[in-house]
């Protein structure tokens, strides 16, 4: 009961049209929590607040046995660890602090402000709901393979923000010490410059200080676009891949080897990326005269020898 109980309320389990189901349910009820949450702001709506506190109880609790089921089978997502300390792994984890977050918000609003904000952690809950299907799991791959870059980028937009923000405070400082009254004031401007949003709440009136914004407003569209053109190109990358995996070898069912080579996309790839997109799972490397036992991260090389398992024909 306890496995079958599991695999219900496991994530991305599409093949079992209970755990299916459980998932949109889910969605669902994260849906009317926070439509609820959204209508019970609006005056006109005062006379419908039983409706709205009714349906965040029932959604809650609805959260709060979703939660106690992933506590109680949380040794069955580590085997590897007792079950105490499954528990405890499962409530450092991300979807474990999510969830716990998801409920807290109900027990603590007439306390603290903070508690009232935490209500909008629920929408990650959709996030990790939808972690585990192709679109988002592209868009997470694509972050992941350059973050590097992403990070060098966001580490230039840094520097420009700070450099900006206290070089305009220098220059209109004493021409406006309302508007400027210290460097993160400087910062604030410089943000929405170069972001390219403007509110105009406060603006250079100097000479010098306007001479800085055109020049911090031009550095603001390359600095924007140097991530955007990151991410794009991931996004290209990874079509291409994708394209790269409708090829076939239609002499492959239950155990068989494939060839590596250019032509089949498959050189250059690693372990777990040819896995996924190829739908096989690979048991040895033949690579010269060497024998390897791949990992996941292992990348496959030209001229290497693939001794697959799948259990249909590959797509």
């Amino acid at each position: 009961m306890r496995k079958r109980i599991f695999r219900i309320i496991q994530i991305g389990q599409r093949g079992d049209l209970p755990s299916a189901a459980f998932d949109y349910f889910i969605v669902l009820n994260i849906t009317l929590n926070l439509l609820a949450m959204f209508l019970e702001t609006f005056a006109e709506l005062e006379r419908f607040s039983m409706v709205f506190t009714v349906i965040e109880i029932v959604t809650v609790t609805i959260f709060c046995i979703e939660y106690i089921l992933r506590l109680w089978t949380a040794d069955l997502l580590y085997p590897e660890l007792s079950r105490g300390r499954a528990v405890l792994k499962f409530l450092r984890s991300y979807d474990g602090i999510v969830d716990l977050l998801t409920i807290l918000p109900f027990f603590f609003l007439s306390g603290f402000i903070v508690f009232r904000m935490l209500r909008v952690v629920r929408i990650f809950h959709l996030f990790r709901l939808n972690a585990q299907y192709d679109s988002f799991h592209i868009i997470v791959k694509v972050l992941i393979s350059k973050r590097n870059q992403i990070l060098s980028s966001l580490f230039i937009i840094f520097v420009l923000t700070l450099a900006s923000g206290v070089g305009i405070y220098n220059a209109e400082h004493e021409a406006q010490p309302e508007a400027y009254a210290n460097a993160f004031s400087g910062i604030w401007w410089s943000v929405s410059t170069l972001l390219t949003v403007g509110y105009g709440d406060i603006y250079p009136v100097t000479v010098v200080g306007r001479v800085m914004a055109m020049f911090i407003a031009f550095l603001g569209v390359g600095a924007v676009a140097i991530p955007t053109g990151i991410i794009s190109a991931g996004f290209v990358e990874q079509y291409s891949k994708n394209q790269n995996s409708d090829k076939s070898f239609p002499d492959i069912k239950k155990v068989g080897e494939i060839y590596a080579n250019e032509e089949n996309g498959l050189a250059g790839l690693s372990v777990n990326e040819i896995q996924q997109n190829f739908n096989m799972r690979i048991i040895v490397l033949l690579r010269g005269d060497l024998t390897v036992i791949p990992s996941g991260d292992t990348a496959v090389l030209a001229n290497d020898i693939l001794i697959i398992v799948s259990d249909q024909l590959v797509k």
